[in-house]
C-alpha cells in the first residue's frame, strides 16, 4: 500500500476541520443551534476521517521524516510540534464529551467544557497544517 500522499491529505483534512470549527463557532454566536450543530458534527467526522488517515500512515511505513531546519526555526518547530502533540492526545476524548453533552442538548454542560474543547482542537487542526508545512515544505 502506497501511503506517501497521507501526509498531505492529512494536513488538508486538518485545514478543513479547522473551517468547519470556525464556522460552527461562528454559528453558535448568532444562535443558529442547527447550523452549529451540522458544523460542528463535520469537524469532528473529518477529525476522525484524519485520524483513520494518520493510524493507516503511521502504521504502514518505517520512514520517519527528520525536519531539516536549523537554528531559531528548529526552536519554534518543535515548541508547535510538542505543544501539538500534547494537546491532540487529549482532543478526541473532550470533542466526543462535547459533542454528545451538545446532542443531548444539556447545554450548560455542554458549553462549560466546549469552553475548553473548542480552543484546544482548533490548534490542533490549525498547528497540524503548519507541522506538516515546516516539515514537508521548507
Amino acid at each position: 500500500m502506497d501511503v506517501s500522499i497521507l501526509p498531505s491529505v492529512n494536513a488538508t483534512l486538518n485545514g478543513i476541520a479547522g473551517v468547519f470549527l470556525l464556522l460552527g463557532f461562528y454559528f453558535i454566536r448568532k444562535k443558529e443551534i442547527q447550523k452549529h450543530r451540522v458544523m460542528m458534527i463535520t469537524a469532528f467526522s473529518i477529525s476522525v476521517l484524519f485520524l483513520v488517515s494518520y493510524l493507516t500512515y503511521h502504521f504502514n511505513t518505517e520512514l520517519v521524516t527528520k525536519f531539516q531546519g536549523e537554528g531559531f526555526i528548529r526552536i519554534v518547530y518543535f515548541t508547535i510540534l510538542i505543544s501539538h502533540s500534547i494537546l491532540a492526545a487529549f482532543v478526541p476524548f473532550l470533542a466526543i464529551i462535547t459533542l454528545f453533552r451538545g446532542l443531548k442538548m444539556d447545554v450548560e454542560k455542554h458549553r462549560k467544557i466546549a469552553r475548553w474543547t473548542f480552543p484546544m482542537w482548533l490548534y490542533v487542526s490549525v498547528t497540524g497544517v503548519v507541522v506538516y508545512l515546516m516539515l514537508y515544505q521548507m
